[in-house]
């Protein structure tokens, strides 16, 4: 079938399919198709709710929607498009996972022995594993806390600065650990921090090598960096925009910065195409050996009613249909990022949202997961209003809002 473009305006709002045969599932019927209108109604929910933007881009085969709303920068005005790069924040840490999970089976890790083996400055706590660290559960307390506890003023004293791994890690451990080591699940972007150290210290090769050429060269995603400690994003991009804790005041453009602050639990740079290949790639078994790809995958449940799991630098989400997507959320100060595959990597979508300090926005956005991957069978799980349990919000940047 000849592949051709589709392209539909919409009050604002921008939908493109690039259409081909449909792939078929096991039993040779098709699934779903994506509810398009759903995602588009999810998109101009989150402008509505004051994000200046928002995209979704969906792949499946040879068949790809570009889903998008709203400005891309609202000084000039230019409209979103599904091509532009952004900060992916957490999601980032997918990425370090795959880094990690590559020398365990290089047999240069043990991913149950103490951390401290690998580390230059040891832990307060030798029981703190690998494996810990990647499923966060090591107890290290999360340093954005307190960096961020006032939101623009904290990211104001950060946006410039250049920190290492270490001071990073020391702003942690002069608090007390939330729990034993093991004993629970608790998400910190300090657990990300040191894997990012132990994998330079063991190594001697800084992460933004080990990312180009583990990951980026090899799926060939032209579009994905990590510039650290740079502060701007070549090519075209989406800017960024911060909420204020006092909602009356303007946004912030939180565009440009090191996010050196977060580094290997948060700095990379992508687009959605590649963010789809990305996750596609890596369930499919290109990246890792079946090893090391089933235990990131290997899920344990994070809320009361198992919707939500998280794995080794994996997060699962069970939907209403029934349908289980693997992927990873991402909030760093102007963006918040939604990027999923299903088990077999034959369907994947990312949603971007150019704000952050929104929860509402957050939860708005990752109902387009129930759009994507459930049809209009998952339609029913979109709160009309934007509130719906869809939405993560443990992410990279903490959102405390405090008045």
């Amino acid at each position: 079938m000849r592949i051709k473009d589709v392209s539909m305006m919409l009050a604002g709002s921008t939908l493109i399919a690039t259409l081909a045969a449909s792939p078929a599932v096991a039993d040779g019927s098709a699934p779903p198709a994506p509810d398009t209108a759903a995602v588009r109604s999810v998109q101009k929910t989150a402008v509505a709710q004051g994000a200046p933007g928002a995209l979704t881009r969906i792949d499946e085969g040879l068949r790809s929607y570009h889903i998008v709303t709203g400005e891309a920068n609202t000084a000039t005005h230019t409209k979103m498009d599904t091509g532009r790069r952004f900060r992916v924040g957490s999601v980032s840490k997918t990425f370090t996972t795959v880094v990690l999970m590559q020398l365990a089976a290089e047999g240069r890790v043990d991913l149950d022995a103490p951390a401290n083996t690998y580390l230059p400055k040891s832990l307060p706590d030798d029981r703190i594993t690998v494996r810990h660290l990647l499923s966060h559960r090591s107890g290290l307390y999360d340093y954005t806390n307190d960096m961020f506890y006032y939101t623009v003023p904290g990211f104001e004293s950060v946006r410039n600065k250049v920190f290492s791994y270490q001071e990073l890690i020391d702003l942690s451990t002069a608090r007390p650990l939330n729990n034993a080591p093991g004993a629970a699940y608790s998400y910190s972007n300090t657990n990300f921090v040191v894997l990012g150290q132990l994998i330079e210290n063991i190594t001697g090769t800084p992460m933004a090598t080990h990312y180009q050429q583990r990951i980026f060269g090899p799926l060939r995603l032209r579009n994905t960096s990590y510039v650290h400690p740079q502060t701007t994003i070549a090519g075209s991009h989406a800017r960024g925009y911060l909420r204020q804790d006092d909602t009356t005041l303007p946004l912030v453009d939180s565009t440009e910065q090191t996010v050196s602050w977060g580094q290997s639990a948060g700095a990379v740079i992508s687009n959605a195409a590649d963010l789809n290949r990305f996750f596609s790639s890596l369930v499919s078994g290109k990246l890792l050996p079946a090893e090391q790809l089933e235990q990131m995958m290997t899920m344990v449940p994070v809320n009361a009613d198992g919707s939500q799991s998280y794995g080794l630098g994996l997060r699962a989400r069970k939907l209403s249909c029934g349908t289980t997507v693997y992927g990873h959320t991402g909030t760093v100060q102007g963006y918040y990022t939604y990027a999923f595959t299903t088990a077999d990597g034959t369907r994947s979508m990312t949603s971007l949202a150019n704000t952050s300090n929104n929860r509402t926005v957050n939860a708005t956005l990752g109902a387009t997961l129930e759009a994507t991957f459930c049809g209009a069978t998952g339609t029913k799980a979109v709160s009309p209003s934007g509130s719906g349990t869809n939405g993560f919000t443990e992410d990279i940047a903490p959102q405390v809002v405090r008045r």
